[in-house]
């Protein structure tokens, strides 16, 4: 197989946070705009995440539609699986910080015994990719966890709490760029804090000005979000397939 995730450029980047941040609003309009409920909109989702990841685990190539669709609906259904442990089970933000923390930990070393790398420029088999995305989902999960535990741990607020984790992205890319940070390791780091600053951001555009919102319709957010990442992934499906005619003629 050719290999099956994007290049980390930019547009990679501003999907990914907006992907994230879809999954903050996109959850919540399902389960209360909806009314499907916190169980209705786990069970749908999940179902919805399955179906999508078949087609991209089927699929020989990266195929851009395909593989954000699978990561539009992994971070929703990660922020629903902590919100299920939290709400429904009582358990506390620390502990489910721990236990996707120590889950994604135990998929890396998985993972990089089994192949000996975690580059996510080499996801070019089968296996690698389950692990790929078995970590994708860890680290949505523990970003809702965590990112909700930070911001309630500190009182921040969700607008200093955004540019908290900008902050915190900033430093590793220049701790990447300046000081040779290993590139793998500087990848999930950001990955893994672009889910807080989604949250952050999801927060602070949709909740009520009383908790620290801007009071906008979840729905409006949705559907601007969701236009963005379309018009984005449609860009990158036609440079993919400039790629292809390049190759061919080669």
């Amino acid at each position: 197989m050719l290999n099956k995730v994007p290049e980390v450029i930019l547009a990679f980047w501003i999907i990914k946070i907006m992907a994230t941040t879809v999954g903050e609003t996109g959850a919540d309009f399902l389960s209360t705009t909806m009314n499907l409920g916190l169980n209705g909109t786990s069970l749908v989702m999940a179902v919805l995440l399955v179906i999508a990841l078949i087609f991209q685990l089927r699929a020989k190539k990266y195929i851009p539609p395909i593989y954000w669709l699978v990561v539009v609906l992994i971070s929703v259904v990660g922020t629903l699986i902590s919100d299920n442990l939290v709400d429904n089970l009582g358990m506390s933000l620390e502990a489910t910080s721990i236990i996707f923390g120590a889950g994604l930990v135990i998929t890396f070393v998985l993972w990089y015994v089994s192949e000996k790398t975690l580059s996510v420029h080499t996801i070019v088999t089968t296996k690698r990719e389950l692990f790929y995305w078995s970590a994708i989902l860890f680290t949505f999960a523990l970003g809702t966890s965590a990112g909700d535990l930070i911001a309630e741990s500190l009182g921040l607020g969700y607008a200093l709490s955004a540019l908290m984790f900008i902050g915190i992205i900033a430093i590793i890319y220049l701790l990447y760029r300046f000081a040779n940070l290993n590139a793998v390791l500087a990848f999930w780091l950001a990955y893994i804090i672009t889910r807080p600053l989604g949250a952050s951001l999801g927060d602070l555009l949709t909740q009520d000005a009383d908790a620290g919102g801007l009071e906008i319709s979840t729905t409006l957010i949705n559907i601007i979000f969701l236009i963005t990442i379309i018009c984005l992934v449609t860009w990158l499906s036609i440079e993919e397939k400039k790629k292809a005619k390049v190759v061919v003629r080669v």
